[in-house]
């Protein structure tokens, strides 16, 4: 019995660390806005990196909730899912690190790329508010478009300026070099110069560039040349001839091109667009989620409405039976039971078309909530509710321009907007900024050093005058301590101008961009009114709805009394079977009615937390945890109930 609680125990622990280190897994976040570093691999910066395949399995939550072939979902529980498992989460998601990958171009001093920041909408099904209607964008990933610099055109704006400006300077320092041995011979059509008839001459060369550009519009740039030459020529000195260079050249841009602003921008705009992307996830987050509560609300309409139309089927079939007994004893004419039959057809005929429409609602929410359907067992599982709509007695009221105030504060499409502008602005400068004339300051300095041994060719050619003094045999070293001493120094400090006359392009660039910033002005203005608009159509909605569910509760209501009447008549034979029929019709319309009345009033309500922007925060969702794609904090939601007869089924689950 000790051995086996030991075993237990010690199972129990390995499950718990395999459980967290599949969580860490999880959680681990690659920042691919960090380059590779040479240490301790040199050779790091030039190995390509692996991205990571995405995963196409189902999170192992939803099997905890699927059982006896049915899956068993709250609302909170599809929630949690879907930030696991959606697929249009799981491609936002790449937007992060693609705009990471825009932050490391940027501080090379290249060009930004563009991020992409609008919305996926892949997944079918639960669309208002303009989301859900499953069309992908234009945009990468199957995105609507979106701030960012995501292409031309994006909502009606026009990005093509984005980023321009004098051209930059690479940040990232180069090193170059060329090595080669050279031999050649040449024939010489004079004397005179070499005084051969064949020219020979082998040369090695060793030549090293660094070049680095800088931040304030400055280029550094350090050549060391290096060369050996030997040759068959009478009137060379020097054979094998030892040459070395060594020359820095500073260029400082002093009008176009000078300072922070106009070198930086692809970094502001990088760091900026990163921003963006948060934003734009966050709003992928909320969308989805509203997305995923109204498939869930048109789920439990279409569950609560295959019950309403069972228990109309039940009673077409127990009126048909009754009148059928009726008939045998001759109480009421064969005309009747044609009538029950026709009922019953029809009540037949209602159920199949609900529970059609059922099997696509869960067909639906399951695509929603998971990555694969490919497992026999979840696609052929039935999805059962287990939460209902609940209305308050009370519908609060929140005066309309407090409303409007946090959807002005949390909408992501305003925040995006905002950053847009940023962008522009920084733009904006740099054209300015391009429109000067380029004027820059060159200087270098340079030292040489030469070494090598008296050519036998001179010294044995009659007629060349003798060497005074004589040379000295001297090698590389000699060379590189004449070339730091400093001996032959090459100095220089100078300006270069160039004026474009017309300076058309940098004109057109200039006003092109300062039309796209008004542009975006006008754009965060209409943003701004089209969600004040979308707030107010919310709570209209959301107040219309809630009077429609009154009224639909009361015909319901009624139609119950109504059939309770007729049911009651006919027993005391002061009714008829057709009667009862036409009653039971009312009142499954009047039920049906009220569970429809019911999932649009959660809808809207849905609806304005999406308008407003405060979904995730009454929700409680944390956005690191939709990043990541673990949720550890269970979604809440006001106004849900848990259904009735799945209360009653697990009471009776827990008291066996």
């Amino acid at each position: 019995m000790l051995t086996d609680k030991i075993r237990c125990a010690t199972s129990v622990k390995v499950i718990l660390w395999m459980n967290i280190v599949s969580v860490s897994c999880a959680m681990a976040q690659v920042d691919y806005g960090k380059p590779k570093s040479h240490f301790p691999n040199p050779f790091a910066p030039y190995v390509a990196r692996e991205v990571p395949a995405p995963s196409f399995g189902n999170t192992p939550r939803i099997e905890n909730l699927l059982k006896d072939g049915k899956l068993r979902l709250s609302l909170a529980d599809a929630v949690t899912l879907a930030l696991e498992n959606n697929l249009d989460l799981a491609i936002a998601r790449f937007n992060l690190s693609i705009a990471d990958t825009d932050v490391l171009r940027a501080k090379s001093g290249e060009a930004v790329r563009g991020v992409d920041t609008g919305l996926v909408q892949g997944t079918p099904g639960g669309g208002i508010g303009g989301f859900g209607s499953g069309a992908p964008g234009a945009g990468a990933g199957g995105t609507s478009g979106g701030a960012g610099g995501a292409g031309t055109g994006a909502s009606g704006l026009v990005e093509s300026t984005l980023g321009s400006g004098t051209a930059i300077d690479t940040f990232d320092p180069i090193f170059s070099s060329t090595m080669s041995i050279d031999h050649a011979t040449l024939p010489e059509a004079s004397r005179v110069l070499y005084g051969v008839p064949f020219l020979q001459a082998n040369s090695s060369i060793a030549n090293f560039h660094y070049t680095q550009g800088f931040s304030t519009g400055t280029l550094m740039s350090v050549s060391f040349q290096n060369d050996r030459i030997t040759s068959n020529s009478l009137y060379s000195i020097l054979s094998p001839e030892l040459d070395t260079g060594l020359r820095l050249t500073l260029r400082q841009h002093l009008l176009a091109g000078f300072g922070f602003g106009p070198n930086m921008r692809f970094i502001r705009i990088a760091h900026t667009n990163r921003e963006i992307s948060d934003v734009a996830f966050r709003a992928q987050v909320i969308a989805t989620v509203s997305q995923i509560q109204n498939i869930y609300w048109d789920l439990v309409n279409a569950y609560e409405d295959v019950k309403v139309k069972e228990r109309s089927l039940e009673l077409a079939e127990k009126t048909l039976s009754d009148d059928r007994e009726q008939v045998r004893i001759g109480a009421i004419a064969p005309m009747e039971v044609m009538k029950a039959e026709a009922e019953e057809a029809t009540a037949s005929q209602d159920l199949l078309l609900s529970q059609n429409e059922l099997q696509l609602q869960e067909l639906l929410i399951k695509n929603a909530v998971t990555r694969d359907l490919g497992d026999p067992v979840l696609a052929s599982a039935s999805v059962i509710p287990t939460d209902t709509m609940s209305i308050q007695e009370k519908e609060p009221v929140v005066p309309i321009q407090d409303l409007i105030a946090d959807a002005e504060q949390h909408r992501p499409e305003l925040a995006e907007a905002r950053m847009d502008l940023t962008n522009r602005q920084i733009t904006l400068k740099a054209t300015n900024n391009a429109m000067k004339p380029t004027l820059d300051l060159i200087a270098w300095y340079g030292t040489y050093g030469l070494a090598g041994l008296e050519s036998p060719a001179y010294a044995s050619t009659p007629g060349n005058p003798p060497i005074v003094p004589p040379v000295q045999p001297t090698g590389w070293s000699t060379a590189f301590t004449d070339l730091f001493k400093a001996n032959s120094p090459d100095y220089a400090v100078g300006l270069s101008l160039s004026i474009p006359l017309r300076n058309r392009a940098a004109q057109a660039d200039q006003i092109r961009s300062q039309l796209e910033y008004r542009q975006a002005q006008l754009h965060l203005q209409q943003l701004q009114n089209q969600i004040g608009i979308e707030v107010r159509n919310a709570q209209y909605a959301l107040l219309q709805n809630r009077s429609r569910v009154e009224t639909a509760r009361k015909a319901r209501d009624l139609a119950q009394q109504t059939f309770d009447i007729e049911q009651k008549k006919k027993t005391l034979g002061a009714s008829t079977s057709n009667l009862v029929l036409q009653a039971q019709r009312d009142l499954a319309q009047a039920e049906s009615s009220f569970v429809a009345a019911m999932s649009a009033y959660e809808k809207s309500r849905v609806e304005l937390d999406r308008a407003t922007g405060l979904s995730l925060s009454h929700m409680g969702i944390e956005i690191e945890d939709a990043e990541k794609g673990v949720v550890h904090q269970t979604p809440h939601f006001s106004g849900v109930e848990p259904a009735p007869d799945q209360a009653a089924e697990l009471s009776s689950k827990e008291k066996n």
